[in-house]
């Protein structure tokens, strides 16, 4: 009944928003991971996103804690940092039950981050593997083309980009992304100096994950 209860009020919350306008968050986690690490970044893919493909994203996201009932305000919740990540039985709940009931959580690696956040989601989904998605998933069309997958922005291990996921039903309710750091692309320019045509792929790569969100 409870999580019957929560998924009706996810739907609520997200009707409300549709009709004024759509909404991002930032998610907040305990651990001592930098939650709010790359703070130019999703406001400058909000900018990008409404002006490129017609989203209607506020400028400034909210930062929601994981075991708030606030979360189901918002259809898509980001997330990223560089160190561990602890989620408590009640917040894993919480971000279950928000899952299950249509929202969509993508997780950005920015470094340092992938040895804790899949310890995590082992006990979030512990019955749905975490899988890679391949170049042919619709996240990678939706938009803007990456015939080849999740671009490559960072460099750190030498290790090729990698887009993970969680699927319920067939429905891909989580995004994972490693050996990217698609959050630094998306930073402003003079904060890692990276060329336009890497910021401007980044910025693409995060509209159809957006875009993609919205959609499902």
């Amino acid at each position: 009944m409870k999580q019957l209860t929560l998924v009706l009020l996810f739907w609520v919350y997200f009707m409300i928003s549709s009709l004024s306008a759509q909404e991002i968050a930032i998610l907040k986690y305990q651990g001592g991971g930098d939650w709010y690490a790359n703070p130019t970044a999703l406001p400058n893919l909000i900018n990008f996103c409404n002006s490129k493909i017609g989203t209607r994203l506020k400028n400034k996201p909210e930062a929601v804690e994981a075991g708030s009932i606030s979360i189901f305000q918002y259809p898509f919740l980001h997330m990223t940092g560089h160190g561990n990540v602890v989620f408590s039985e009640e917040e894993l709940e919480n971000l279950r039950n928000y899952l299950i009931g249509g929202g969509f959580l993508h997780i950005d690696d920015n470094y340092g981050m992938k040895p804790y956040i899949t310890r995590e989601l082992e006990r979030l989904f512990p019955d749905n593997d975490l899988v890679e998605i391949g170049a042919d998933h619709p996240i990678f069309n939706q938009e803007y083309n990456f015939p080849m997958g999740l671009p490559k922005v960072h460099e750190h291990d030498g290790k090729r980009p990698q887009a993970m996921g969680i699927f319920i039903d067939n429905r891909l309710v989580l995004l994972l992304t490693l050996e990217s750091d698609l959050g630094d692309g998306w930073e402003d320019p003079e904060v890692h100096n990276d060329p336009q045509e890497i910021r401007e792929k980044a910025l693409q790569m995060g509209a159809n994950i957006i875009a993609y969100a919205f959609k499902t």
